[in-house]
């Protein structure tokens, strides 16, 4: 998702980009990684790639922290070789969710899962691998319109089924992929040091976003709660991770998140015949 908003939104702003997906570049191999790059020889690196399955990472943590955690050194690490500032893409699951107000970038990290562990990793390596040229960009919920996310499936179930129960007791920040592609370009010109907090405004549960795309898709389907323990799940969730930011000169400010979901329900309408 991410990946493609940004290869697009950096050629409509007239910047050289190079994409790579994972069939030309395994960013697990280091000797590709700092090869690729070493070829490319860009001033800016946006690490895109991630494991994004986060209850996949509870049973198979050592390959999710081999692509979150230690490939993203190698990618850092590269970037540096050749003079590259390098934008590290991270996540609300490095918290461990039990604040009632935003995390901010200074807040104690504490991830509670596998996953959490694996991106929290990558933030480390990546710090340690470019000092003096990274900036990790700590977002949540992102949905998009080019590959699976919780809009499409919600679509989808809503149009087979009566009734959806979704989770009501975790909270955070839909953030929608064409949002955050255009701030991880107005941070490749500024590059600030550090972690950032860039997240869609606003805070909803699992169950009214929900709500919001069942009454946007026009389907005859109910959403009714249920809460956490109701629906386990291998991996823990935060039940609050929305994303503030203390450094608020410099991370730049999102859209609502239902400003977010229009934009999304506007780039996947189908087109008129």
């Amino acid at each position: 998702m991410l990946g493609q908003d940004v290869f697009a939104a950096a050629q409509a702003g007239g910047h050289e980009a190079v994409a790579l997906p994972r069939a030309e570049l395994d960013i697990a191999d280091r000797e590709s990684v700092h090869g690729a790059i070493a070829q490319a020889r860009p001033e800016v690196i946006v690490n895109c790639a991630a494991w994004t399955d986060v209850d996949g990472a509870e049973e198979q943590y050592e390959a999710a922290l081999s692509v979150n955690g230690t490939a993203a050194g190698y990618v850092a690490a590269a970037g540096a070789a050749v003079g590259a500032w390098t934008l590290h893409v991270s996540s609300d699951y490095v918290f461990a969710g039990g604040k009632r107000e935003p995390y901010l970038e200074s807040d104690a990290v504490a991830p509670a899962s596998g996953y959490g562990r694996s991106k929290l990793a990558g933030e480390r390596e990546v710090a340690q691998a470019a000092p003096g040229s990274h900036t990790v960009v700590r977002s949540s919920w992102l949905f998009g319109a080019n590959g699976h996310c919780f809009p499409r499936t919600i679509a989808r179930l809503a149009a087979e089924r009566d009734e959806l129960r979704v989770v009501s007791d975790q909270i955070g920040c839909p953030t929608f992929t064409g949002d955050l592609a255009q701030a991880l370009l107005e941070l490749a010109q500024t590059r600030p040091l550090g972690v950032l907090h860039v997240a869609a405004a606003g805070e909803c549960s699992w169950c009214e976003f929900a709500s919001e795309i069942v009454a946007a898709s026009g389907a005859d389907c109910r959403v009714s709660p249920c809460t956490t323990e109701e629906f386990p799940r291998p991996a823990p969730r935060p039940a609050y991770s929305v994303l503030g930011s203390e450094r608020e000169d410099l991370a730049p400010a999102l859209p609502h998140w239902r400003d977010g979901l229009a934009a999304y329900l506007l780039a996947t309408r189908e087109p008129v015949a």
